[in-house]
């Protein structure tokens, strides 16, 4: 009998919590409150801090969506802000050799800012100076490639061989 009624309390205490989260999320369905609580009768739904974007030149479309005329919004400087750019490429340098915080500093000068740095004598140890790590190699190599390429150095401890 005492087990039963631990079941039903954890049960009724379980759906209850389950039932009082649903409130919290404003976008779930069936939630009981509206957009419009809280607001004064003079605001309009432009001046809710929760929907503003906060840029000043927002004109309510998104890039690349046709505006009200149908014609397609263009960028600032004039290309058609819908169309997909090639991705920009450009020179990687090679690195073995050279202290691991001026590879990566080098590296961001090139425009290649997606970088990893792994331990090159495979005891997955962690690079927290990086100043005191040399590189042993790369991947990928030198050479030209996007720069949005992951480049990830491979390093070991200043004193030690790759």
């Amino acid at each position: 009998m005492r087990i039963r009624t631990v079941a039903v309390v954890l049960a009724a205490t379980a759906l209850l919590t389950l039932t009082a989260c649903e409130g919290t999320d404003s976008g779930a369905a069936g939630s009981a409150t509206s957009d419009t609580v809280g607001r004064d009768a003079g605001d309009t739904p432009e001046s809710d801090p929760r929907t503003d974007s906060g840029n000043a030149s927002d004109t309510g479309t998104e890039k690349g969506e046709p505006d009200k005329d149908g014609s397609e919004t263009e960028a600032a400087d004039g290309t058609d802000a819908g169309a997909d750019a090639a991705p920009t490429t450009a020179q990687l340098p090679d690195f073995t050799g050279q202290d691991l915080q001026a590879a990566q500093d080098a590296a961001q000068a090139a425009g290649f800012y997606a970088l990893d740095d792994q331990d090159a004598s495979g005891q997955n140890r962690l690079q927290v100076l990086d100043r005191n790590w040399v590189v042993c190699s790369q991947d990928p190599a030198a050479g030209t490639h996007p720069t949005d390429t992951m480049v990830t150095l491979f390093a070991v401890k200043d004193g030690e061989r790759c």
